[in-house]
């Protein structure tokens, strides 16, 4: 009994640390900085126009797959039925007779459009860990990070097709956790052009790794009702709006995973140099905090009263 309670006391003391209002507020503050409703924003449109394209051609140009396979894969994963499957199916297989072929200006635009997104992800790095822009002159690790991006979502999608038949996949999702951490860690090396270390990148990956888990857990119970709540009403555009806000969603894990792991890194080479605040610190942050809501709920409690003795007042 002695050793949980001490248990307890620690995990209470650790949580008290890290979700101080000092650590919170940094944490907005820098997710403030890198304008992070905005840059989900853009991340979602951009990845919604690279990723769509991509997903047609691979479909059209892989041996043993027919243009419609991605859209029927897509249909099976997230159990999509009536108008959100036509929708899918409208949006990503071409109608038969269709030519598939890749044309060299096709091929290009869809170079550009993956670069648009790669670079998107690239600046998230560099405005959050204050580096300066490489913009174009990191083109050639922008088209590494766009190769390692369709081989991890290719190897998760065989990993989850051979562990978990259902439509949350919960333990391929667990499974992948790791897998996530270091392709998550690996994209900030690249896209910073090995700027930032291994060691700063750290909890970035731990964070959003795992916070992306539970975001696509959640993405297969909703966005089944969200494709089809919008594919009823708007039709294929239905779909394209579904996408991108799913994606939304994504890219906002991905923009505070990124800003909160940037603060935990800072914060641990912190502590390395000795400069942890005293307990007693933390705790008067948390007392005023106490004390700040209490006086508001009050006040409230005040206004609520004052209201109510007016309205027997006038009745």
């Amino acid at each position: 009994m002695t050793r949980a309670r001490v248990d307890r006391e620690r995990i209470s003391r650790t949580l008290t640390f890290w979700l101080r209002p000092a650590f919170v507020l940094r944490v907005l503050g820098r997710f403030q900085r890198v304008a992070g409703f905005d840059r989900a924003i853009a991340l979602a449109s951009s990845a919604f126009t690279a990723l769509i394209p991509l997903a047609v051609i691979i479909g059209a140009v892989l041996p043993h797959t027919d243009a419609g396979e991605v859209a029927h894969r897509i249909i099976v994963r997230y159990g999509l039925t009536g108008g959100g499957a036509r929708a899918v199916e409208n949006l990503l297989a071409p109608a038969s007779g269709t030519n598939t072929d890749v044309s060299v200006l096709g091929g290009f635009l869809l170079v550009v459009a993956t670069l648009s997104f790669s670079r998107g992800v690239q600046r998230l790095f560099e405005q959050t860990w204050e580096l300066k822009p490489l913009s174009v002159r990191n083109t050639l690790n922008d088209l590494i990070w766009i190769i390692g991006l369709v081989g991890f979502i290719g190897f998760s999608w065989w990993i989850r097709e051979l562990l978990d038949g259902g439509r949350i996949e919960l333990i391929a999702n667990l499974v992948l956790v790791p897998v996530s951490a270091i392709f998550l860690a690996w994209s900030g090396r690249v896209l910073s052009d090995g700027r930032i270390e291994w060691r700063s990148l750290l909890p970035f990956a731990i964070l959003g790794a795992a916070l992306i888990a539970v975001c696509l857990i959640v993405a297969a119970v909703y966005v089944p009702h969200l494709f089809s709540s919008y594919a009823s009403r708007f039709g294929v555009i239905g779909a394209v709006l579904a996408m991108i806000s799913a994606l939304f969603a994504l890219m906002i894990v991905l923009v505070v995973s990124t800003a909160m792991g940037r603060e935990v890194s800072d914060e641990l080479g912190r502590i390395g140099r000795g400069e942890r605040p005293r307990d007693d610190e933390v705790r008067r942050e948390w007392d005023a905090v106490i004390d700040q809501a209490r006086s508001r709920w009050e006040t409230l409690r005040e206004r609520t009263d004052l209201i109510r003795r007016g309205d027997r007042h006038r009745r």
